[in-house]
C-alpha cells in the first residue's frame, strides 16, 4: 500500500529510484548484519547492539543521500542526565522505528512478537532484547511490558514505546494506550515524550519517500514517582499534541 505526499511537486522518478535503491540497500544489508549481529550472540549485548547500530547509521546515509531524507533534534538536552527513561513516542512510519536507535541512547522498544519470526534479521532482532507481545493477548501482554520493561530499565537500557499502538498519518490523533504510562507507575522511573513529523518524509505503509528534514523533538522529563499512570499518560499526551502543532 503507498501512500502518497500529496504535497511533493517534485521528480516522480527520482522519487521512485531513490526509494528503490533504499529498498534494496534496506534489505540486502539486513543479509548481511543480520548473520553478524545472530553469530555475536555469545558475545556481551554491548556488541551486538553495536553491530544492529550500525544497520541503523547505514540505513539513515542511505536515506538522505539517495531519498534527500535529513533530520533535526530538539531538546537532546533534557536527557543528558538520564540513566535510564521510558520514551513514548508519537508514531507515524517506520522511520522513527530506527532513528530513535540513533538518536536516544542504548534502548529496547515494545514490539508486535510476529516481527521475531521474520527470516534473519527477525532472528537477529530477538537477540537485542526486545519486549516482545501478542496483541491478542491484553493482559499476557501488559504483565510481558512490566515486568521485561522493569528489568531493562534495571539494567540502564531505555525502553521505547510508541503508545498510539499503530501508525498515525500526519495530523491524525489517536488515544495513547496505558501500557508505557502503567511500567513508569510501577517501576518509579521518567518519561520522556517525542514529538516528530517523520510521515511527511516517510508516509506510513508507504514504498515511496520523499526528501526534507524531519525534526524530533525531545520533551521534558515527565517526573513519574507517587503519580498514577493516567495522569502521567494525560501530561506526555498533552505536551507530544502541543508539540505537534508546532512542527
Amino acid at each position: 500500500m503507498t501512500q502518497p505526499n500529496t504535497s511533493y511537486q517534485g521528480s516522480k522518478i527520482k522519487i521512485y529510484l531513490g526509494s528503490s535503491v533504499l529498498f534494496i540497500c534496506m534489505m540486502t544489508s539486513s543479509l548481511v548484519f543480520g548473520p553478524l549481529i545472530l553469530l555475536s550472540y555469545p558475545l556481551p549485548f554491548s556488541v551486538r547492539y553495536q553491530i544492529a547500530s550500525l544497520w541503523v547509521k547505514f540505513v539513515m546515509l542511505i536515506a538522505k543521500v539517495f531519498c534527500g531524507i535529513h533530520h533535526e533534534v530538539e531538546g537532546l538536552e533534557h536527557i543528558k542526565a538520564i540513566k535510564a527513561a521510558i520514551v513514548l513516542s508519537k508514531h507515524q512510519s517506520a522511520w522513527e522505528t530506527i532513528a530513535l536507535r540513533l538518536i536516544l541512547p542504548t534502548q529496547t522498544a515494545l514490539l508486535k512478537r510476529s516481527l521475531l519470526w521474520l527470516p534473519v534479521w527477525g532472528w537477529a532482532l530477538a537477540t537485542l532484547k526486545p519486549i516482545a507481545i501478542d496483541r491478542k493477548k491484553k493482559r499476557e501482554s501488559l504483565k510481558t511490558l512490566l515486568k521485561q520493561g522493569k528489568a531493562c530499565l534495571n539494567e540502564g537500557i531505555w525502553v521505547v514505546i510508541f503508545p498510539e499502538g499503530t501508525r498515525t498519518a500526519p495530523g491524525e490523533v489517536k488515544k495513547f494506550n496505558a501500557g508505557g504510562a502503567l511500567l513508569a507507575e510501577k517501576s518509579g522511573y521518567p518519561v520522556i515524550p517525542v514529538a516528530h513529523n517523520a510521515g511527511h518524509c516517510w508516509p506510513r505503509y508507504s514504498f515511496l519517500k520523499y526528501p526534507g528534514t524531519i525534526t524530533v523533538k525531545i520533551g521534558p522529563v515527565i517526573e513519574t514517582k507517587g503519580r498514577k499512570a493516567a495522569d502521567i499518560n494525560h501530561q506526555a499526551a498533552e505536551w507530544i499534541a502541543q508539540a505537534m502543532t508546532e512542527l
